[in-house]
């Protein structure tokens, strides 16, 4: 009679061995670069909050009055009664942001992926993908009921000698622009080379290179020196450097109008709360107009990753605010860890299936809330922690 209840309480011991099991740890206050937890204040190297935004008296403001007008929800979908002026305004915005004829938001980035692959492919097409990419892409690329094959790590050789061997079919090629746990950057050029040589449809999932690379932060495209147009998409997420919630996908006309008309989660999903497009907009706007955020963020990965090489830490190449430190054994992560938070810092320990066997890792992720002494504090934390 117990016998399904015994299976997962096996995998979840089994879990517990392999120090995989997953805890959520419950904090106090806003994001920023201090968090309250069981009463007492930890120093954050975790949040995504790259620019420091998610917690700025504008975009908090600007939500309330939001809120004021609109109501805490939408209501519906966008495509009954849940698409207000406060989603059009900021849709417009993003295009504009970007240098796309349009743009589209979605409720979270992982539904904007999805959408993507749904719309364009289908049995008989390909899905090509990095074997790194994030989660979402995966499995929208296996939710698509198309050919799903996965080149390997930003080899651009790999992609080609797959695409070649297509003779039928559309293609949508999809990668991340910035890869979450790696922290180092596509090779865009060489990609969309490749991608227009097969007449494929290319995505580039920039959720943690939006706001951060590329003239006034327009992103991972900006920083290629191209825009998403054409055959070319770019979702963004406004989770992280812009501090908020949602997503968007911008690009040409026609395929933003594809999207609208057939993706499944956009259609059948409630719109955002008008009050986080408000805040969303503010957050644009500061986020391109305040150069001295990047600025500032990479002055401080530099001083990381000095400090770190001096340590003799284990790094991966990346210049963007995701800095990871090479532990290996799941276990020793955990434990490395612990024994920052017992210092009063927190850096989570990213552990498989996150990412490959044996590269458990601290992903130290940097704001430009920080300080040059928090790095500092970190980096003495972490010297102090390695075996």
């Amino acid at each position: 009679m117990n016998e399904p209840l015994d299976h997962y309480q096996r995998e979840l011991d089994a879990l517990q061995e392999r120090c995989l099991f997953r805890t959520r740890l419950t904090f106090d206050g806003p994001q920023s670069s201090r968090l309250g937890y069981e009463g007492r204040e930890l120093l954050n190297f975790c949040s995504n909050d790259y620019l420091g935004l998610a917690d700025h008296p504008r975009v908090v403001r600007a939500m309330q009055r939001g809120a004021a007008r609109f109501g805490v929800g939408a209501g519906a979908s966008h495509l009954v009664n849940g698409h207000r002026t406060a989603h059009a305004a900021l849709e417009e915005a993003l295009s504009e942001f970007v240098g796309a004829e349009r743009a589209l938001t979605f409720s979270t980035g992982y539904m904007a992926n999805l959408a993507l692959a749904q719309v364009f492919a289908g049995r008989g097409d390909l899905v090509l993908e990095d074997k790194l990419n994030h989660a979402s892409l995966v499995d929208a690329g296996l939710l698509a009921r198309a050919d799903f094959r996965r080149y390997a790590h930003t080899d651009v050789r790999h992609a080609r000698r797959i695409l070649n061997e297509r003779d039928s079919g559309r293609t949508l090629l999809m990668s991340d622009a910035v890869f979450s746990m790696d922290g180092d950057i596509v090779p865009l050029d060489a990609l969309m080379e490749v991608a227009d040589e097969h007449e494929a449809l290319a995505v580039f999932d920039d959720a943690h290179g939006f706001g951060v690379l590329g003239p006034n932060g327009r992103g991972t495209l900006a920083r290629f020196g191209t825009v998403p147009k054409g055959r070319t998409l770019m979702m963004g997420t406004l989770g992280k450097a812009l501090g908020t919630f949602g997503a968007f996908v911008a690009g040409n006309a026609v395929l933003i109008d594809s999207l609208i008309q057939r993706a499944r989660t956009y259609m059948y999903s409630t719109a955002m709360p008008p009050a986080i497009a408000e805040a969303t907009r503010t957050a644009l706007e500061i986020a391109g107009r305040e150069d001295w955020r990047r600025d500032k963020l990479r002055a401080l990965i530099g001083r990381f990753r000095s400090g770190a090489k001096d340590l003799g830490l284990q790094l991966i190449e990346s210049e963007t605010p995701i800095q990871p430190v090479i532990v290996g054994e799941s276990g020793r992560a955990l434990k490395t860890s612990r024994l920052l938070m017992e210092s009063g810092i927190l850096v989570v320990a990213i552990r498989p299936p996150t990412v490959p066997d044996g590269t458990a890792r601290l992903r130290v992720a940097l704001s430009a809330e920080h300080t040059e002494a928090d790095v500092d504090r970190l980096l003495e934390a972490m010297g102090a922690a390695s075996p």
